[in-house]
Parts: C-alpha cells; sequence; structure tokens
C-alpha cells in the first residue's frame, strides 16, 4: 500500500434543517476509553449508535442545542491497525518533530515546488485548468454527461505547507464520478509565501463567485485538515461580508484552532502522522503578520453563528480531536446544524485511506452529496 503526503476527504450527509436537543456530551465515556475498548452495548453490521464523547469537552446545557453524534461502537479494523505501523514506518511523523524540522522543509519545498497536476483520475471525467485570484484552478466534470448542477469546491490540506497530492486527487475523482457534481479544486499559495491574511478573502471571494453563478443551494464545501480550517474560515468571511452561504460544509479532521491549546501529550502520542511542535510552527508560518489565534488562522475563535450545515469527521486518534470536538459543541450552541461522525482509534485523515472505516465515511460522503444535488 502507498501512503501519500497528506491523505484526506470527506463529504456531507444531508442534515435535518431542525436542530434537535441531545444528552450533554460529557456523559459517557472517559479519556483512557479512548483506546478502543468496546463500550457497554453492541451494535451489529454497519448500524451506528449515537454517543457522546469524553473529557475534552465543556459541561452542556441539557436544554441547549448540541450536535448529533455519530460514534460505532467498534475497534479499528486490521487493515486500519496495519495502516497506522505502515505509516509510522514512512517517518511521516518526524515531520513535525520541532519547528526548525518543519522550517527547514518549507525551505526546502519552496526551492522545489510539488506539481499540483491532476493524477489519479478516472477516465471519464474531463479537466480544465482555469484561473481565479490569480491561482490555477481546476475544474474537474463528468465527461459526456452534460453540465453538472450541483458544485463541490474542495480545499485540500497538508499544513499548508504540503501541496495537494495524489490521495486527495484519488478522492475528487471518486466524488465527482459517484455523484455527477462539478468538483472546483483551487491550488492555493502555500506558507511562508502565502499566508492567511490573503488566502481566506482570496478563497472567500471565489465561493461567492461560485454562489452567485450558480446559486447558494448548489455549492457544497468540502476540506480536509488544513483545508477543513480555511473552509470554515472562508466562510466566516462570507457571513462577515454579507454573502450567502453554500449548501453545507463538510469538514474532514479540520484543522482549526492554529494554537493547538487543547491537545495534550497524550493526545500527540495517539497520532502516527502529527506532532504538536511542528504543527504549531506550521500554523504560525501560515499566520504571518497575524496572531495565530486569529479566526483567519483558527476559525475555531470565530463566530460561528449564521454558518452553514455542518458535517464532520473525526478519530479519536487525531491530533486536532479535541479542537473539532469543540467545534462541533460550539457551532450547534451557536444554532448551526452540526452533525459529528467519530470513529475509535483512528487517525488523522481517516476518510481518505483505503481501509474498510475510509471507504464507509467516503461512501456516506458521496450518499449526501447525491442527496444534495436531488434536492437543490
Amino acid at each position: 500500500m502507498r501512503v501519500d503526503n497528506y491523505e484526506l476527504s470527506l463529504t456531507f450527509l444531508q442534515m435535518d434543517n431542525k436542530l434537535e436537543r441531545k444528552p450533554a456530551l460529557d456523559e459517557l465515556i472517559a479519556n483512557k476509553k479512548r483506546d478502543e475498548m468496546p463500550r457497554n452495548g453492541h451494535t451489529s453490521g454497519t448500524s451506528l449508535r449515537v454517543r457522546e464523547a469524553d473529557e475534552h469537552l465543556d459541561t452542556v446545557d441539557r436544554n441547549g442545542l448540541l450536535p448529533r453524534v455519530v460514534w460505532p461502537d467498534a475497534q479499528p479494523s486490521l487493515r486500519s491497525r496495519l495502516m497506522d505501523h505502515l505509516v509510522l514506518l514512512t517517518g511521516r511523523r518526524k515531520w513535525w518533530s520541532s519547528a526548525a524540522v518543519v522550517q527547514e522543509r518549507a525551505r526546502w519545498l519552496a526551492l522545489r515546488p510539488a506539481p499540483h497536476r491532476p493524477v489519479r483520475l478516472r477516465r471519464n471525467v474531463k479537466v480544465d485548468l482555469r484561473f481565479a485570484e490569480d491561482w490555477p484552478v481546476y475544474h474537474i466534470e463528468p465527461a459526456g454527461s452534460g453540465k453538472a448542477r450541483h458544485h463541490v469546491i474542495f480545499l485540500h490540506g497538508g499544513a499548508y505547507v504540503h501541496e495537494i497530492v495524489g490521495s486527495h486527487w484519488s478522492f475528487i475523482g471518486y466524488l465527482v464520478d459517484e455523484t455527477n457534481t462539478s468538483c472546483v479544486v483551487p491550488i492555493y499559495p502555500l506558507a511562508p509565501r502565502g499566508t492567511a491574511k490573503d488566502v481566506v478573502p482570496a478563497t472567500g471571494q471565489m465561493l461567492r463567485e461560485l454562489i452567485e453563478s450558480v446559486g447558494a443551494q448548489n455549492v457544497t464545501v468540502v476540506g480536509n485538515s488544513a483545508g477543513g480550517g480555511l473552509s470554515l474560515a472562508a466562510a466566516q468571511w462570507l457571513r462577515e461580508a454579507g454573502y450567502p452561504q453554500p449548501n453545507g460544509l463538510i469538514l474532514i479532521c479540520p484543522g482549526v484552532n492554529g494554537t493547538l491549546s487543547q491537545c495534550t501529550p497524550a493526545d500527540a502520542a495517539r497520532d502516527v502522522m502529527q506532532d504538536i511542535p511542528g504543527m504549531i510552527e506550521a500554523f504560525r508560518m501560515y499566520a504571518g503578520d497575524l496572531d495565530v489565534a486569529h479566526p483567519f488562522v483558527s476559525p475555531l475563535n470565530g463566530d460561528l453563528n449564521g454558518l452553514a450545515p455542518m458535517l464532520i469527521f473525526t478519530g479519536t486518534h487525531d491530533l486536532f480531536y479535541p479542537d473539532i470536538v469543540n467545534l462541533a459543541n460550539k457551532a450547534a450552541r451557536a444554532g448551526v446544524s452540526v452533525e459529528m461522525h467519530v470513529r475509535n482509534g483512528l487517525p488523522h485523515n481517516y476518510p481518505l485511506l483505503p481501509t474498510p472505516e475510509g471507504r464507509e465515511a467516503r461512501g456516506i460522503i458521496a450518499g449526501a452529496i447525491t442527496r444534495l444535488c436531488r434536492s437543490s
């Protein structure tokens, strides 16, 4: 099996417009249970049960609006456990071992930019390269089936220092083929050249133009990891500028807090891909002249009122897991419709990995986008 740099993925399950009241999110299991012991109650097949999380969550008023949490009572598959070992063998986690390592890697990548051209796409899609905000922007559409009505903007991850890679393109191709949508893929500038004060407004403008062109009901934003954080920040920019929100936000293991202030050494020890010192430095480089806590860099700190419905994916062994849970709580309290899918013992960006759990997440995403297409 091949593991590309920054594998990511996700997709949008259509949510009920009515917000539900759920039990408090601090009720069920303690943090030690994040190491995957089966809990009380059993599920069979692929059936899911709602479960609510751990001590990373603040105590929530039982009368408050809360996210819907879908949490299968299952341990990681054998293939997922093998994938963890494979990722560790690649040494990828060492990329984030210190600020100095990240600085040197960013300098090296700036001198030898990675290609961003599409790879691993299926033959039944067509590719059109355009430019917007002086960025290359790829439009991926179904071949020979007429103009797609629904559009997905996909914002790739890579800690703002890594370029889009093959696993992203594979996911994009899958999405276009399975859902008959047009996928818009901006190639945004990477840090340290590209910084949040420029990248977020430019992404927001691009999103605004697409919404004005095809209608907000026909636009869904999908972002993974750093791209998930950028998706959220761009949606906040849209709202602040008085523009309509997209149909929905699909956030795959999003990085929404550049300070990583809620992440503990225990969280870092669980993550086979990332470590705290290097990730903090990557966020700092992307922040540029801004404070890392600025909502452009850390959209968890921004106002979440009035944003589009969110579908969020995370694994309990993701370094970003505590902040992702906080995002789900905060957004729901702000009146946003939120559905969060959590998987035990799975790493950062698990929906893009070639595992049963990743395949299931991709199927959920494709099915959800298909339903959005039909309803738009």
